[in-house]
Order: structure tokens, then sequence, then C-alpha cells
């Protein structure tokens, strides 16, 4: 009886695992016939016509329960994630800086580096060939999450 049991639970199985999981790839539903027609094999061997008849019906029973359950959305909503995502990314520089203000290059710009104006540091493009670190800089534009500089005078 538990060879028997175990057949019809892995003949379902493979019958979600067909149907969810791997949906039109044959092997879950080959799998699943398989365990199946044996687990009738030996409902008919063991128990005779009427354990070998009951052991069909349970299989169909089985199968039209599983594959019920498998396409129904609310089985699958409790696996879902449901997490909201409430963050965002980080803010435009254009809407922080205004064309004009003055900041310091912290790194080496050629033409890109980082630059820092009023204590927070920003992404930054020279309009110049090359501005060393530690030199003045002056805010004449942006460019996406880009400040556009130049020295400053």
């Amino acid at each position: 009886m538990g060879l028997l049991t175990l057949l019809l639970v892995l003949g379902a199985f493979f019958l979600v695992a067909e149907l969810v999981f791997l949906p039109g790839t044959i092997l879950g539903a080959l799998l699943s016939l398989t365990s199946y027609g044996v687990a009738i094999y030996f409902g008919f061997a063991k128990y005779g016509l009427v354990g070998g008849i009951v052991t069909i019906f349970v299989a169909l029973i089985l199968s039209l329960l599983v594959t019920i359950l498998s396409l129904r959305a609310k089985t699958w909503q409790r696996f879902a994630l449901k997490d909201k995502l409430m963050s965002t990314s980080s803010s435009l520089p254009a809407d922080e800086l205004k064309v004009g203000d003055v900041g310091v290059a912290i790194s080496r710009l050629s033409p890109m580096g980082k630059i820092e104006v009023d204590g927070k540091s920003y992404e930054a493009k020279s309009t110049d060939a090359y501005i060393g670190p530690k030199i003045r800089v002056q805010v004449v534009g942006f460019e996406n999450f880009t400040v556009i500089v130049r020295r400053a005078e």
C-alpha cells in the first residue's frame, strides 16, 4: 500500500511540475504517466480487479484535483512577492544646485570626476580638458545626473 501511495503522489507531483514549472516540455507529463501507470499495474497485481479499478479512480481524481489547484490564481498568489518598493533614485543635481554655484573639485576632472558643493558631492564633467583636485569650479549646466562645470574665475 505504501508503494502504491508513493507512486500516486509522485504522479501528482510530476503533473504539477508539468503544468506549472515545466510547461511544454512533456518531461513532467511522461514521468506522471509512468508513475500512474506503474501504480495502476501494482494495484491490479496486488489487489486484483477491484484494487486496480480503485487505483485508476484515485489517479483520475488526484489528477483532476491537482490540475484545478495548480491552475487557480489564488494558489500561487501565496507564493508571490507582495513587498512594494517605496524608494526612489537619488535626486537630480539640477533640483539641488543652480547654474553659477561654486564648489571644489574633490578628484581630478579629466573630464569626469567628483566635485563638492555646499558639503555634498556630485558626479561632474568638466568643459575644460583637465581640472585638478582642490580647484574651485563653477556650475554651468546639467546633463541627467551629471553636473557640468568649468574653472571658477
